[in-house]
């Protein structure tokens, strides 16, 4: 009501963007973090209600390094047309793709306990050819492309297929590197080893610049925007199909393959 009545200034307007979860293109049955499912909710975020700012509750072990740089470039752009500040608030990790979205912010909190980093590339796979040759199963592949059978698990591994996998791996690293660079500068104080895809916590985080401080949402928001700030979530949410069965029916793969990323940060 007040925003109708004359000389009468709202209460500040922080909008809160949930950011919980692995970074994947493909849910598979999951809730996971990807630009297509998080597109509307981030133009929201910026859009309603003219707010003075957008902050990032973050809690994410990664995943997919081109899903982590679309949502990034929305965040960004978003602020950028807007003129909304953006705050990272981290929880109990952004790791790798995780670390990626904080630097769409302006500034990045964490906890005392949060494990902030990563700022790498990894790949994982398989070999089964001396599986399936125990079991009396021929491999028979026909390609057209010198590289279309690349890391082909059922092939012994070709060190020129390592080659050219490390090769893809560094250009990825050296964007993310680039990014973390710019969103970063003047705060950075670990040269080379930030990059090396190791983690810190905490305190540790913001002494090397990777943070700016040690705090939570509510009192920081508060702090900046008074103690009348409101505050509006945004997140996404379990479809009725994802809360019962889609996990069980199609998802056990990628379940795994989430469970992994958080066990690496003892999660």
């Amino acid at each position: 009501m007040k925003r109708w009545i004359p000389f009468l200034t709202p209460e500040p307007l922080v909008a809160v963007l949930r950011l919980n979860g692995m970074i994947a293109a493909d849910a598979r049955g999951r809730v996971v973090l990807n630009d297509a499912g998080l597109a509307p909710l981030i133009e929201k975020a910026f859009s309603r209600g003219k707010p003075a700012a957008v902050a990032l509750a973050l809690n994410s072990p990664g995943g997919s390094p081109a899903q982590s740089s679309m949502i990034f470039t929305r965040i960004r752009r978003l602020a950028a047309e807007k003129g909304v500040p953006v705050y990272a608030f981290v929880e109990d990790v952004a790791a790798s793709g995780g670390y990626y979205i904080a630097c769409a912010a302006d500034e990045i909190w964490v906890d005392d306990n949060s494990i902030v980093g990563s700022i790498g590339v990894v790949s994982a796979g398989f070999g089964f050819h001396d599986f399936i040759a125990r079991h009396g199963v021929e491999r028979r592949l026909y390609t057209a492309g010198r590289s279309k059978s690349l890391l082909d698990p059922f092939q012994p591994e070709k060190p020129e297929d390592v080659a050219r996998l490390k090769s893809l791996q560094e250009a990825i690293h050296q964007s993310f590197i680039d990014r973390v660079k710019a969103r970063r500068a003047g705060k950075l104080h670990g040269g080379a080893d930030l990059f090396a895809g190791d983690v810190w916590v905490g305190g540790q985080a913001v002494e090397l610049g990777l943070a700016d401080g040690v705090g939570h949402l509510v009192p920081v928001m508060k702090e900046r925007f008074g103690d009348k700030v409101k505050f509006r979530d945004y997140g996404p949410r379990r479809s009725v199909w994802q809360r019962f069965g889609a996990q069980v029916l199609g998802g056990l793969a990628g379940e795994l393959e989430e469970r992994a990323l958080w066990a690496r940060f003892g999660l």
